[in-house]
C-alpha cells in the first residue's frame, strides 16, 4: 500500500457519505410535496455504492448508482379541501418515512465524521513523520 492510499481511500468514503447526506436531505424536504393526484409522486432518492479495488492492493468505495424508492403510487390520503386534490378529494404524498430517512442520515453522517476521522489522523502521521525526516 502506497503512502498516501489511506487518504484516497477515505476521500472516497467522504464523496459517498456526503452524496447519502445530501439524497438523504432531499427526500426529506419533499416530504410533503403533493403534485396534481394524476402526476407521479416525488419518489425516495437512494444511493447505492460499491467498493472499489484499484488493482494495486488499495481500495475505495464509490457511487455506483442512485434509484428510486417507496411505492411509485405515493401515500395516497383524503383531503378533500387540498386544492391538489382529484374530484374524489384524495391527494399523493410521497411514500417517504421520516423515521427511516432520520437513521439514514445519522448513518451517513457517522460515517462522514469516521472518514474524515482517518483523514485527520493519516495527515497528522505523515506530518510526523516528515519532521522526523528533517531530523
Amino acid at each position: 500500500m502506497a503512502v498516501f492510499d489511506t487518504l484516497g481511500i477515505s476521500a472516497s468514503g467522504l464523496m459517498v457519505n456526503r452524496k447519502w447526506m445530501d439524497a438523504v436531505s432531499d427526500n426529506m424536504s419533499n416530504l410533503n410535496t403533493v403534485n396534481p393526484y394524476e402526476a407521479e409522486p416525488f419518489r425516495e432518492r437512494l444511493i447505492v455504492a460499491q467498493a472499489v479495488d484499484y488493482g494495486s492492493g488499495t481500495g475505495g468505495v464509490r457511487v455506483a448508482r442512485a434509484e428510486f424508492g417507496g411505492d411509485p403510487q405515493g401515500r395516497i390520503v383524503y383531503e378533500p379541501d387540498h386544492p391538489l386534490a382529484n374530484e374524489e378529494g384524495y391527494v399523493r404524498y410521497p411514500d417517504i418515512d421520516m423515521g427511516d430517512q432520520m437513521v439514514q442520515l445519522m448513518m451517513a453522517q457517522r460515517g462522514y465524521q469516521a472518514n474524515l476521522a482517518v483523514v485527520e489522523r493519516a495527515t497528522n502521521a505523515y506530518q510526523a513523520a516528515l519532521r522526523l525526516g528533517k531530523g
